[in-house]
Protein backbone atom coordinates (compact mmCIF):
# COMPACT_ATOMS: atom_id res chain seq x y z
CA UNK A 1 0.00 0.00 0.00
CA UNK A 2 1.15 3.52 -0.76
CA UNK A 3 2.27 5.60 2.19
CA UNK A 4 -0.22 8.41 3.02
CA UNK A 5 2.36 11.13 2.39
CA UNK A 6 2.72 9.95 -1.22
CA UNK A 7 -0.73 11.42 -1.87
CA UNK A 8 0.24 14.79 -0.36
CA UNK A 9 0.84 16.52 -3.70
CA UNK A 10 1.58 20.25 -4.17
CA UNK A 11 -1.97 20.72 -5.45
CA UNK A 12 -3.40 19.12 -2.34
CA UNK A 13 -1.22 21.36 -0.14
CA UNK A 14 -2.46 24.47 -1.93
CA UNK A 15 -6.07 23.24 -1.79
CA UNK A 16 -5.74 22.64 1.96
CA UNK A 17 -4.48 26.16 2.60
CA UNK A 18 -7.21 27.66 0.44
CA UNK A 19 -9.88 25.47 2.05
CA UNK A 20 -9.75 27.61 5.20
CA UNK A 21 -9.95 30.92 3.40
CA UNK A 22 -6.47 31.90 2.25
CA UNK A 23 -5.76 32.72 -1.40
CA UNK A 24 -2.52 31.16 -2.59
CA UNK A 25 -0.34 32.61 -5.32
CA UNK A 26 0.56 29.00 -6.28
CA UNK A 27 4.15 29.27 -5.05
CA UNK A 28 5.15 26.35 -2.85
CA UNK A 29 8.49 25.29 -1.37
CA UNK A 30 9.05 22.03 0.50
CA UNK A 31 11.09 22.59 3.66
CA UNK A 32 13.44 20.17 5.38
CA UNK A 33 11.27 17.89 7.51
CA UNK A 34 11.00 14.11 7.73
CA UNK A 35 8.66 13.40 10.64
CA UNK A 36 5.97 15.65 9.20
CA UNK A 37 5.72 17.48 5.89
CA UNK A 38 6.29 21.23 5.97
CA UNK A 39 5.86 23.73 3.14
CA UNK A 40 6.24 27.43 2.57
CA UNK A 41 3.15 28.57 0.71
CA UNK A 42 2.89 31.92 -1.04
CA UNK A 43 -0.19 34.02 -0.22
CA UNK A 44 -1.66 36.68 -2.50
CA UNK A 45 -0.72 40.22 -1.36
CA UNK A 46 0.71 38.93 1.92
CA UNK A 47 3.68 37.21 3.51
CA UNK A 48 4.09 33.48 2.81
CA UNK A 49 2.81 31.04 5.42
CA UNK A 50 4.30 27.80 6.72
CA UNK A 51 1.96 24.82 6.42
CA UNK A 52 2.75 21.81 8.59
CA UNK A 53 1.02 18.52 7.73
CA UNK A 54 1.13 16.08 10.61
CA UNK A 55 2.23 12.49 10.15
CA UNK A 56 -0.93 10.34 10.22
CA UNK A 57 -1.46 8.21 13.34
CA UNK A 58 1.44 9.73 15.29
CA UNK A 59 -0.23 12.19 17.69
CA UNK A 60 -3.89 12.34 18.62
CA UNK A 61 -5.78 15.58 17.99
CA UNK A 62 -5.75 16.18 21.75
CA UNK A 63 -1.97 15.84 21.87
CA UNK A 64 -1.48 18.23 18.96
CA UNK A 65 -3.79 20.80 20.52
CA UNK A 66 -1.92 20.41 23.80
CA UNK A 67 1.28 21.34 21.96
CA UNK A 68 -0.47 24.41 20.54
CA UNK A 69 -1.75 25.39 23.98
CA UNK A 70 1.75 25.12 25.45
CA UNK A 71 3.01 27.39 22.67
CA UNK A 72 0.34 29.97 23.46
CA UNK A 73 1.19 29.84 27.17
CA UNK A 74 4.78 30.69 26.26
CA UNK A 75 3.72 33.48 23.91
CA UNK A 76 1.38 34.93 26.56
CA UNK A 77 4.35 35.63 28.84
CA UNK A 78 6.40 36.93 25.90
CA UNK A 79 8.69 33.94 25.50
CA UNK A 80 9.80 34.23 21.85
CA UNK A 81 8.26 31.24 20.10
CA UNK A 82 6.73 30.60 16.69
CA UNK A 83 3.07 29.99 17.58
CA UNK A 84 0.43 28.52 15.25
CA UNK A 85 -2.04 30.84 13.57
CA UNK A 86 -5.60 30.90 14.87
CA UNK A 87 -8.02 30.98 11.93
CA UNK A 88 -11.78 30.89 12.43
CA UNK A 89 -11.10 30.06 16.06
CA UNK A 90 -9.04 26.95 15.24
CA UNK A 91 -5.36 26.03 15.02
CA UNK A 92 -5.74 22.44 13.79
CA UNK A 93 -7.41 21.94 10.42
CA UNK A 94 -8.24 18.92 8.27
CA UNK A 95 -8.34 18.45 4.49
CA UNK A 96 -8.82 15.15 2.66
CA UNK A 97 -7.57 13.08 5.57
CA UNK A 98 -4.59 15.28 6.47
CA UNK A 99 -4.39 17.35 9.63
CA UNK A 100 -2.45 20.59 9.24
CA UNK A 101 -1.56 23.81 11.00
CA UNK A 102 -0.39 27.16 9.63
CA UNK A 103 2.44 29.21 11.10
CA UNK A 104 3.89 32.62 10.27
CA UNK A 105 7.20 32.46 8.45
CA UNK A 106 10.10 33.34 10.72
CA UNK A 107 13.62 32.56 9.57
CA UNK A 108 16.88 32.73 11.41
CA UNK A 109 20.21 31.02 11.92
CA UNK A 110 21.28 28.36 14.37
CA UNK A 111 23.56 29.22 17.32
CA UNK A 112 27.30 29.02 16.85
CA UNK A 113 28.70 25.91 18.60
CA UNK A 114 30.52 26.88 21.79
CA UNK A 115 29.71 30.61 21.59
CA UNK A 116 29.58 31.49 25.29
CA UNK A 117 27.66 34.74 24.87
CA UNK A 118 24.98 32.96 22.86
CA UNK A 119 24.87 30.12 25.39
CA UNK A 120 24.14 32.58 28.18
CA UNK A 121 21.18 33.95 26.20
CA UNK A 122 20.04 30.45 25.26
CA UNK A 123 20.12 29.55 28.95
CA UNK A 124 17.84 32.49 29.67
CA UNK A 125 15.43 31.33 26.97
CA UNK A 126 15.43 27.74 28.24
CA UNK A 127 14.88 28.96 31.79
CA UNK A 128 11.83 30.92 30.65
CA UNK A 129 10.56 27.92 28.68
CA UNK A 130 10.87 25.61 31.67
CA UNK A 131 9.38 28.13 34.11
CA UNK A 132 6.17 27.87 32.08
CA UNK A 133 6.58 24.14 31.49
CA UNK A 134 6.79 23.42 35.22
CA UNK A 135 3.44 25.03 36.04
CA UNK A 136 1.33 22.00 35.04
CA UNK A 137 1.73 18.63 33.28
CA UNK A 138 0.73 17.42 29.84
CA UNK A 139 -2.30 15.16 29.86
CA UNK A 140 -2.15 13.72 26.32
CA UNK A 141 1.55 13.60 25.44
CA UNK A 142 3.84 10.80 26.57
CA UNK A 143 6.83 11.29 28.85
CA UNK A 144 10.43 10.56 27.92
CA UNK A 145 11.46 7.40 29.75
CA UNK A 146 13.78 4.41 29.70
CA UNK A 147 11.03 2.06 28.54
CA UNK A 148 9.63 3.99 25.55
CA UNK A 149 12.90 5.49 24.33
CA UNK A 150 15.13 2.56 25.31
CA UNK A 151 13.55 -0.87 25.67
CA UNK A 152 10.77 -0.21 23.15
CA UNK A 153 13.37 1.01 20.66
CA UNK A 154 15.38 -2.18 21.10
CA UNK A 155 12.23 -4.28 20.63
CA UNK A 156 11.44 -2.44 17.38
CA UNK A 157 14.90 -3.10 16.00
CA UNK A 158 15.05 -6.76 17.02
CA UNK A 159 11.53 -7.78 16.04
CA UNK A 160 11.78 -5.94 12.72
CA UNK A 161 15.05 -7.68 11.80
CA UNK A 162 16.74 -4.37 11.06
CA UNK A 163 20.13 -5.35 12.52
CA UNK A 164 22.24 -7.48 10.13
CA UNK A 165 22.56 -11.06 11.36
CA UNK A 166 26.36 -10.80 11.53
CA UNK A 167 26.15 -7.94 14.06
CA UNK A 168 22.98 -8.92 15.89
CA UNK A 169 24.62 -10.66 18.90
CA UNK A 170 27.04 -7.77 19.45
CA UNK A 171 24.37 -5.09 19.10
CA UNK A 172 21.82 -6.81 21.32
CA UNK A 173 24.40 -7.54 24.01
CA UNK A 174 25.76 -4.01 24.27
CA UNK A 175 22.26 -2.47 23.99
CA UNK A 176 20.96 -4.55 26.90
CA UNK A 177 24.03 -3.77 29.00
CA UNK A 178 23.63 -0.08 28.21
CA UNK A 179 19.93 0.00 29.07
CA UNK A 180 20.56 -1.79 32.36
CA UNK A 181 23.10 0.87 33.29
CA UNK A 182 20.80 3.69 32.10
CA UNK A 183 18.03 2.31 34.28
CA UNK A 184 20.35 2.16 37.30
CA UNK A 185 21.40 5.80 36.91
CA UNK A 186 17.82 6.93 36.29
CA UNK A 187 16.62 5.17 39.45
CA UNK A 188 19.45 6.66 41.51
CA UNK A 189 19.00 10.24 40.26
CA UNK A 190 16.26 12.44 41.76
CA UNK A 191 14.56 14.41 38.99
CA UNK A 192 11.25 16.04 38.16
CA UNK A 193 9.43 15.64 34.87
CA UNK A 194 8.17 18.92 33.42
CA UNK A 195 6.81 20.03 30.06
CA UNK A 196 9.85 20.59 27.88
CA UNK A 197 10.82 21.09 24.25
CA UNK A 198 11.96 17.49 23.83
CA UNK A 199 14.13 17.98 20.72
CA UNK A 200 16.14 21.01 21.72
CA UNK A 201 19.08 20.77 19.33
CA UNK A 202 20.60 24.08 18.16
CA UNK A 203 18.59 24.04 14.92
CA UNK A 204 15.41 24.51 16.94
CA UNK A 205 16.67 27.64 18.72
CA UNK A 206 16.99 30.16 15.92
CA UNK A 207 18.51 33.64 16.01
CA UNK A 208 17.06 36.58 14.07
CA UNK A 209 17.89 40.24 14.59
CA UNK A 210 20.12 39.25 17.53
CA UNK A 211 17.19 37.59 19.33
CA UNK A 212 16.71 33.84 19.80
CA UNK A 213 13.32 32.23 19.35
CA UNK A 214 12.01 28.70 19.83
CA UNK A 215 10.73 26.69 16.88
CA UNK A 216 9.18 23.26 16.37
CA UNK A 217 7.58 22.03 19.57
CA UNK A 218 6.35 18.90 17.76
CA UNK A 219 8.31 16.64 20.15
CA UNK A 220 7.40 18.45 23.36
CA UNK A 221 6.64 16.03 26.17
CA UNK A 222 7.17 15.46 29.88
CA UNK A 223 10.78 14.86 30.91
CA UNK A 224 13.69 16.13 33.01
CA UNK A 225 14.79 19.71 32.32
CA UNK A 226 18.33 18.59 31.53
CA UNK A 227 17.06 16.94 28.32
CA UNK A 228 16.69 20.41 26.80
CA UNK A 229 20.10 21.47 28.06
CA UNK A 230 22.62 18.79 27.16
CA UNK A 231 22.13 19.09 23.39
CA UNK A 232 23.40 22.67 23.60
CA UNK A 233 26.84 21.42 24.69
CA UNK A 234 29.61 20.58 22.22
CA UNK A 235 33.25 19.54 22.39
CA UNK A 236 35.31 17.76 25.03
CA UNK A 237 34.62 17.63 28.75
CA UNK A 238 36.46 20.86 29.52
CA UNK A 239 34.62 22.71 26.76
CA UNK A 240 31.29 21.38 28.03
CA UNK A 241 32.01 22.52 31.58
CA UNK A 242 32.56 26.10 30.43
CA UNK A 243 29.51 26.03 28.18
CA UNK A 244 27.35 24.52 30.92
CA UNK A 245 28.39 27.28 33.32
CA UNK A 246 27.22 29.96 30.86
CA UNK A 247 23.97 28.15 30.14
CA UNK A 248 23.18 27.78 33.83
CA UNK A 249 24.03 31.41 34.62
CA UNK A 250 21.33 32.47 32.18
CA UNK A 251 18.91 29.65 33.02
CA UNK A 252 18.85 30.23 36.77
CA UNK A 253 17.76 33.84 36.28
CA UNK A 254 14.32 32.49 35.37
CA UNK A 255 14.04 28.95 36.72
CA UNK A 256 15.88 26.92 39.35
CA UNK A 257 17.83 24.00 37.92
CA UNK A 258 18.42 20.90 40.02
CA UNK A 259 22.16 20.17 39.53
CA UNK A 260 21.64 16.51 40.42
CA UNK A 261 19.95 16.10 37.03
CA UNK A 262 23.36 16.49 35.35
CA UNK A 263 23.91 12.80 36.12
CA UNK A 264 21.19 12.09 33.52
CA UNK A 265 23.07 13.64 30.58
CA UNK A 266 24.80 10.44 29.46
CA UNK A 267 21.72 8.24 30.07
CA UNK A 268 19.66 10.65 27.98
CA UNK A 269 22.30 10.65 25.25
CA UNK A 270 22.18 6.84 25.26
CA UNK A 271 18.39 6.83 24.93
CA UNK A 272 18.59 9.31 22.04
CA UNK A 273 21.07 7.08 20.21
CA UNK A 274 18.80 4.05 20.43
CA UNK A 275 15.62 5.99 19.76
CA UNK A 276 17.10 7.49 16.58
CA UNK A 277 17.77 4.05 15.07
CA UNK A 278 14.29 2.89 16.06
CA UNK A 279 12.78 6.07 14.59
CA UNK A 280 14.38 5.29 11.22
CA UNK A 281 13.10 1.72 11.45
CA UNK A 282 9.54 2.79 12.29
CA UNK A 283 9.48 5.23 9.37
CA UNK A 284 11.02 2.91 6.77
CA UNK A 285 7.69 2.48 4.98
CA UNK A 286 7.75 6.20 4.19
CA UNK A 287 9.49 6.47 0.77
CA UNK A 288 11.32 9.61 1.90
CA UNK A 289 13.34 7.59 4.39
CA UNK A 290 15.05 5.01 2.11
CA UNK A 291 15.88 7.88 -0.25
CA UNK A 292 17.32 10.09 2.47
CA UNK A 293 18.96 7.47 4.70
CA UNK A 294 20.24 4.80 2.27
CA UNK A 295 22.98 3.76 4.71
CA UNK A 296 20.46 2.55 7.29
CA UNK A 297 20.56 -1.24 7.38
CA UNK A 298 24.12 -1.52 6.09
CA UNK A 299 26.72 -3.41 8.09
CA UNK A 300 28.79 -0.26 8.32
CA UNK A 301 25.97 1.67 9.99
CA UNK A 302 25.29 -1.06 12.54
CA UNK A 303 28.99 -1.61 13.17
CA UNK A 304 29.25 2.09 13.97
CA UNK A 305 26.22 1.76 16.25
CA UNK A 306 27.80 -1.09 18.19
CA UNK A 307 30.90 1.07 18.68
CA UNK A 308 28.81 4.12 19.65
CA UNK A 309 26.84 2.16 22.26
CA UNK A 310 30.04 0.72 23.72
CA UNK A 311 31.51 4.21 23.99
CA UNK A 312 28.29 5.41 25.58
CA UNK A 313 28.40 2.61 28.13
CA UNK A 314 31.92 3.74 29.05
CA UNK A 315 30.71 7.36 29.33
CA UNK A 316 28.00 6.25 31.77
CA UNK A 317 30.70 5.00 34.12
CA UNK A 318 32.57 8.31 34.14
CA UNK A 319 32.05 11.15 36.61
CA UNK A 320 29.10 13.30 35.46
CA UNK A 321 29.49 16.99 34.69
CA UNK A 322 29.23 19.26 37.72
CA UNK A 323 28.55 22.92 38.28
CA UNK A 324 31.14 24.88 40.22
Amino acid sequence: MAHPFETLTPDLVLDAVESIGFLSDARILALNSYENRVYQVGIEDSEPLIAKFYRPQRWTNEAILEEHQFTFELADVEVPVVAPLIHNGETLHEHKGFRFTLFPRRGGRAPEPGNLDQLYRLGQLLGRLHAVGATKPFQHREALGVKNFGYDSLTTLLEGNFVPRSLLPAYESVARDLLKRVEEVYDATPHQNIRMHGDCHPGNMMCRDEMFHIVDLDDCRMGPAVQDIWMMLAGDRQDCLGQLSELMDGYNEFHDFNPRELALIEPLRALRLMHYSAWLARRWDDPAFPRSFPWFGTERYWGDQVLALREQLAALNEEPLKLF
